[in-house]
């Protein structure tokens, strides 16, 4: 039997190497911008919905991440497309409030599948929450999962190994790895791509964001750049072999380093204002969503990343009681939103809403979108 969890050994001359090398060069950078902890904090849930979209869209969910950010959390039914999203959505939510120090473990494994396939009709699983007890075959694939009467032993396996203390240069690899080998051992009888994706998030979060106080990095560029390239390289995989497996790390950790990239330019509050949010709000006056005084307001917003109702005042002129009319139908209009400080403080609505399709253009245009998304 191959050893499932022996790291690829690459060569000086790997394409691997660089590759590893620029990601613990642009780890360092996280952290270090200008852009307001709420702007940062609404770009991340707002990439949040992109990766959920993408997710989806590999297992053929055709839902445009323009309908997501519009419609999730404001339709009380959705369709089971719509909420097939809405279910990885809020299972990133639940991943982002736990205490990122706790081990991987079984019952999480089990709970992230029943969150990603409750009420679900065409991506559904009989058994939501339980490892499979039957024998499956993957469709258009030659690789044959290992018997359920296993299942459990191979997760054991594969959650020890996720949980491993490993040095800084191997954390990516093993990663990249755990991801793969998810699919391998195909734990559930429907919803593995998802439950794996989402357990990648899961590590990053655990091995590297959340430990020094950032947000995770939910990687957009391994999955969405392109759905065949991702999927012949964990075909690369199946073998269990060393060619196989740095071919799937280098996938993975070329995807990584993109999102990376995008990530420090996110960091960026001059770029974030004057490529992405500001013309965004501009769009939203041109298509008479929003007038003078309130782009202004939301300029104001975007600049301090907090505010209460008296720091609008020199773009709300007159009463207080106005100025307070015209926030509430910003919060109404899912432009503002409450901000953590409480309920008299607000900050930009990035991640749902009207500004959010047009942020989402403004990220296509600046190729800050993975290209599965880019025509949508």
């Amino acid at each position: 039997m191959p050893d499932l969890y022996r790291l690829p050994q690459p060569g000086f001359d790997s394409p691997l190497v660089p590759l590893l090398f620029e990601i613990e060069r642009l780890r360092a950078d996280i952290g270090t911008g200008s852009t307001p902890r709420e702007v940062r904090t609404e770009l991340h849930q707002l990439f949040d919905t992109v990766m959920s979209v993408i997710s989806a869209r590999i297992e053929g969910n055709h839902t445009t991440v323009y309908e997501a950010v519009e419609t999730i959390g404001r339709i009380a039914t959705p369709d089971d497309h719509l909420r097939e999203v809405t279910n990885i959505v809020d299972t990133v939510r639940f991943l982002d409030a736990l205490d990122p120090s706790q081990p991987l473990t079984h019952a999480l494994v089990r709970d992230l599948h029943a969150r990603v396939v409750d009420g679900l009709v065409r991506e559904g699983d009989p058994t939501p929450g339980a490892y499979r007890e039957v024998d499956i075959a993957i469709s258009g694939s030659t690789h044959a999962p290992p018997s359920w009467v296993t299942v459990h032993a191979d997760m054991t396996d594969l959650l020890q190994f996720a949980n491993e203390d490993r040095p800084m240069h191997e954390q990516m690899m093993q990663i990249a790895l755990a991801h793969h080998r998810l699919v391998w051992i195909h734990p559930f009888r429907n919803g593995n791509g998802r439950v794996s994706r989402l357990f990648t998030y899961a590590m990053l979060r655990t091995k590297i964001f959340a430990t020094r106080g950032y947000s995770a990095l939910n990687p957009t560029a391994v999955f969405g750049n392109d759905r065949t390239a991702y999927i012949a390289a964990l075909e690369a995989a199946d073998a269990i072999d060393d060619d196989g497996s740095t071919t799937w790390v280098t996938f993975f950790a070329r995807g990584i380093r993109d999102d990376l990239r995008r990530l420090v330019r996110l960091q960026d509050h001059r770029f974030v204002t004057d490529e992405l949010v500001g013309p965004a709000l501009r769009m939203l006056t041109a298509d008479g969503v929003i007038g003078r005084e309130e782009e202004r307001a939301l300029q104001l917003v975007l600049t301090a990343g907090v505010v209460k109702a008296g720091d609008l005042a020199s773009a709300l002129p007159g009463s207080a009681s106005n100025r307070s009319r015209t926030i509430r139908s910003l919060l109404d209009r899912v432009l503002l939103r409450q901000a953590d400080e409480g309920p008299r403080f607000y900050r930009l609505s990035l991640s749902r809403g009207p500004l959010a399709s047009r942020l989402i253009r403004r990220l296509n245009a600046a190729g800050l979108l993975p290209r599965i998304l880019r025509n949508d």
